[in-house]
Order: structure tokens, then sequence, then C-alpha cells
């Protein structure tokens, strides 16, 4: 067996739309005081980028009613 230095996650549609909404929030803000080093920051970028590959979800014009959709799928029944 080849060994790799490559992770895979899997991600349903809905898990990958509000993981990329969240990351989005993330780092459009400055909270630096969150991350212990700048590295954690960069591979949070790393992984908005890699999602916004390969959703067209967000580009498109009912998006908010997209990703309510998706968080209400993945939401506990309370």
């Amino acid at each position: 067996m080849k060994q790799t230095d490559e992770t895979t996650i899997k991600l349903n549609k809905d898990e990958a739309l509000v993981l990329f909404e969240f990351l989005s929030r993330i780092n459009d803000n400055e909270l630096k005081e969150i991350f212990e080093d700048q590295a954690e920051q960069k591979i949070l970028w790393i992984l908005e980028g890699q999602l916004e590959k390969q959703l067209a979800e967000p580009f498109k014009p009912d998006y908010k009613d997209i990703i309510k959709e998706a968080r209400n799928k993945i939401r506990d029944e309370e």
C-alpha cells in the first residue's frame, strides 16, 4: 500500500455548505486572539478555498435560503 501525505475528509453537501459558511465568517473577521499560531488561521483559509472551488451554492442568489435549509437538516432536534 502506497503511503501519502494527504488526508481526505468526506462531507455531504449540507455539511460542506455549513462548514464553508462558518469558515467564511471566521476568515472575514480579525479574530487573531483565537489562534495560537498563524498556521491555524492559514489552514482555515485553505479549507475555505477548497470548499469554494467545489461549491456553486454560495454564488447563487438564493444562497441564504440554501444555507438555512442545510443548517436545518444538520441541526439536532430540540
